[in-house]
Formats: structure tokens, C-alpha cells, sequence
């Protein structure tokens, strides 16, 4: 079926990219925002906007019978989900496809086998894909999960089954840390995903984060190449870079081969992601997660293999084969994200919404941002802080980071705090330049060395 119209199930700037992905495909736009996001860019560049609930994303973006009240009103084909919100949400899908519409992304049985933690690592296992060291399947009480942990040793990863974005994660170091973070966990896995099965996994010292970008059918699938998303704060990404820095071609040919092996497996649809711990020091990989959706990150897959993600997965929806084979996909250069969120970094990354008083963004060759921001817009105080990312490309990755210093320098969000100072430092960093980082390297980097960075430009 060839779509003519479809609905973003979701706000800020991933509504902003995909109405454009859409636009440019000649397809109907309809945009559903809450009270809070009347004014929001989207829905000024939608065809058309319909309010479906209170500011409460729990009312509105969450509320899977009001996306679905307004799709059917507006007579669209279609479904995008974008990211967060309902994008891995398997009754979500099922509910768009029972409605007789298209839901832009995996089938629900691949969302639900996946979106389990459990269930993925089954799935890798069959597809020939190396694991964490870890508990088998979902572990729900702590004497089972002692005896676990004192077969694979500390430190461990306790990891909710369901559910994602650094939630019901604990490291625990000893026996005593573990019994006094499991219960904790499994609360918060369940107030956050409604399920509070866990499991465990060894902690791999010194890590970095590698994932590789997925396309498929439902027949055949591809990769689109690598990220290095190592930069995290309390889990959460806060720069990534394609392709991955330091990884040797034998490394990358395997790690994306088994990508490509997993998504065969479940006959995959639409973008996705397969992410993994890499061990530098034993050049060993393992499988982590599967994420069944675009990702934040997607940009710096596009900007070294020009691809476009989101268009791909409307088409692939649709029921078009894939647009591109893998022996045609080359990676070009080097790209670096740099996420830009409303939070002030030198006063412990204190959230801060408000008016967006001036905009000035960086152009040129390699300089791209994605953003829902616009002068005289007001930021909303109820959903997740990311207005916007800088995306910068050059030929090699030291000319990537000089550009993005400057594109930095050149980036301007008057009235409320940016994270924009975090990503200067970095930018400056030696550590960072010569590539020496790793999933626990920003944390006590932030405690010294990003504020000796802040107290230098204080005094100058």
C-alpha cells in the first residue's frame, strides 16, 4: 500500500524531521500535539494538527485510543511513531494495524520479542550473536539472582527486562550492594514499564558503546555502518559519532554482520538499532539491546552514507523493498552529534525551560541542525529537556571536531540554559580528540575537568 498520508505520534524535533521526511516523499502530514505544545514548531509545518489531550504526556502522547481517535478523524494511512513515547510500545502497533492502518516501524511481534531484554538475548544467541555474560532469562526474586551473580562475579548490571533509557539499572560491586539494589530496581522497573522482571549481566570494565544501524523489509535487511555513543551521563547519551573511532575492520565487519544476522532472524521492518559493549582491551564485542525505532542519533548515520533513515522506513512501511543493497552503502567521512538540551551543566545540569528569546544557528558544508526551535517560542516545562542537535561532518574525524568546535561557537540560544557549554569542553578535550573514552569516562570527567574548563572561561 502506498502512503499518501500519515500521522507523528510524537513532538519536538524528531515531529519536526519526519513531517520533512514526509514532505519531501509528496505525503499528508497530520500533527498531534497536547495543550502544552499548541505552539510547537510541528504543528505550524504539519498539513494539518489535531490537540489530543492535557499537558499530561500520560493524557496525550501516551494515550494510544486519543493518537488513534485522531488518525482515524484525519483519514491518514499511516502511523510514525518517532522515538520515546509509543515508538516501541508492541500494543501500540497492533492497535494502529487492528484500525487498518500502517504503523511505520517493526511489526508488534518483533517490537515485543525484542523490546524484551530477555527475549533479545535468546534471539541473539540464535543468531550466532555473542552476549554479556548473564543471567538466561527474566530473574523476579533475589535468592535466584544470588546464585547467579556468584557464578558470573562482580561487578554486575542488574537491568529491567522491559523498558529502557538507563531505567532500573544498578551497579552493584558486592553481595551487599546486590540484594540492596535489586529490590529497587525491580520497583522502578515497575512504576516505569509495568514489569518488574530483571536480569543481570557482568559489567565489562572500561566499555565502549557501539551500535550498529539496521534497515529491513520484512525479507532482507542491511546495515548503515556503526556509531560510537561511549559519551553517557547516567546512561543517557550525550554525544555520539559515526563510524566509531579506533575499531579495527575486522572488528567492524563482524560487529555489523551480526547486526545484519539478528535482524534476518525476526524478519525485520523499518530503522533499528543493535547496540553493544566493546572490550578495546580484549577486542571482544558483546550484544546489549535491541532498540526497534529511529534513534536520537540517527543523523550521523545519514551524514556518512546519505541515506535518508526516516525516509527509508516510510517506504519500507508502505511495503516497498529496501531502496538500497548492502554492497552499495560506503561510509564517507566522519560525523559527531551533539545532543542540545535545556539544562545548565555548571549548576548540575538544573533543568531550565523557557522563552527562546534569540536563535542563531550555524551553516555550511557538513553543518546541520535539527531542532523544534524558533524565536519566541516558549519550552515547555513537562517533557524530556532536548531542543535540538548540532550534527557536523568533515572528511576525517579531526577536521569533524574542528568544525563542530566552531559550529558550536557559532550557536546561539538566548533565554534559557543550554547544554551547549558541555559540548565546547568536549569538543576542546585531548582525551576526547585522541578518541581515549569509554561509558564511564564522563561522569568524573564532568566533576574536573569540565569545570576547570568553566572556571577558565569565568576568569577570561
Amino acid at each position: 500500500m502506498t502512503i499518501r498520508s500519515i500521522l507523528i505520534a510524537n513532538r519536538g524535533e524528531i515531529a519536526v524531521r519526519i513531517i520533512r521526511a514526509a514532505q519531501a516523499l509528496g505525503i499528508r502530514t497530520v500533527q498531534v500535539h497536547s495543550a502544552a505544545d499548541r505552539d510547537m514548531l510541528a504543528v505550524r509545518l504539519a498539513d494539518q494538527s489535531v490537540e489530543i489531550g492535557p499537558p499530561s504526556a500520560a493524557k496525550s502522547y501516551l494515550n494510544i485510543e486519543a493518537v488513534l481517535k485522531a488518525a482515524r478523524e484525519t483519514g491518514v494511512d499511516a502511523v510514525h511513531p518517532g522515538y520515546g513515547f509509543l515508538s516501541e510500545n508492541a500494543a501500540f502497533a497492533q492497535a494502529v494495524e487492528d484500525a487498518g492502518l500502517i504503523f511505520v516501524g517493526p511489526k508488534a511481534g518483533a517490537i515485543s520479542l525484542l523490546g524484551d531484554k530477555v527475549e533479545a538475548r535468546k534471539v541473539a544467541k540464535r543468531a550466532g550473536v555473542p552476549t554479556v555474560p548473564g543471567s538466561e532469562g527474566r530473574i523476579d526474586d533475589l535468592q535466584t539472582a544470588c546464585a547467579i551473580v556468584e557464578q558470573i562475579g562482580f561487578p554486575v548490571m542488574i537491568k529491567a527486562a522491559a523498558g529502557g533509557g538507563g531505567r532500573g539499572i544498578r551497579i552493584a560491586e558486592t553481595m551487599a550492594d546486590f540484594e540492596r539494589h535489586f529490590p529497587q530496581a525491580s520497583a522502578e522497573a515497575l512504576a516505569a514499564f509495568g514489569d518488574g522482571g530483571l536480569y543481570v549481566e557482568k559489567v565489562i570494565t572500561r566499555a565502549r558503546h557501539v551500535e550498529v544501524q539496521i534497515l529491513g523489509d520484512g525479507e532482507d535487511a542491511v546495515h548503515c555502518f556503526e556509531r560510537e555513543c561511549s559519551l553517557q551521563r547516567r546512561r543517557q547519551k550525550v554525544w555520539e559519532e559515526a563510524p566509531s573511532f579506533r575499531l579495527p575492520d575486522h572488528v567492524r565487519q563482524e560487529l555489523c554482520a551480526s547486526a545484519v544476522a539478528l535482524a534476518r532472524e525476526v524478519n525485520y521492518r523499518g530503522a533499528g538499532t543493535v547496540e553493544y559493549l566493546y572490550d578495546e582491551t580484549s577486542g571482544e564485542f558483546y550484544f546489549i539491546e535491541v532498540n526497534t525505532r529511529i534513534q536520537v542519533e540517527h543523523p550521523v548515520t545519514e551524514m556518512i552514507t546519505g541515506i535518508d533513515l526516516v525516509q527509508e522506513m516510510i517506504r519500507v512501511a508502505g511495503g516497498a523493498k529496501l531502496s538500497v543493497r548492502q554492497e552499495d552503502i560506503r561510509v564517507t567521512g566522519h560525523a559527531i552529534e551533539c545532543r542540545i538540551n535545556a539544562e545548565d551543566p555548571a549548576r548540575g545540569f538544573l533543568p531550565g525551560p523557557g522563552t527562546i528569546e534569540t536563535l542563531g544557528v550555524p551553516s555550511g558544508d557538513g553543518v546541520r541542525f535539527d531542532t523544534m526551535l524558533y524565536e519566541g517560542y516558549t519550552v515547555p516545562p513537562f517533557y524530556d529537556s532536548l531542543l535540538g542537535k548540532l550534527i557536523v561532518w568533515g572528511e576525517t574525524r579531526d577536521a569533524c571536531i574542528a568544525r563542530l568546535a566552531d559550529a558550536l561557537d557559532n550557536l546561539e540560544i538566548r533565554g534559557l540554559a543550554t547544554t551547549i557549554p558541555l559540548h565546547q569542553a568536549l569538543a576542546a578535550d585531548p582525551s576526547v580528540a585522541s578518541g581515549d573514552v569509554h561509558t564511564r569516562f564522563l561522569e568524573p570527567w564532568l566533576e574536573t575537568d569540565f569545570q576547570a574548563f568553566v572556571a577558565s572561561k569565568e576568569v577570561a
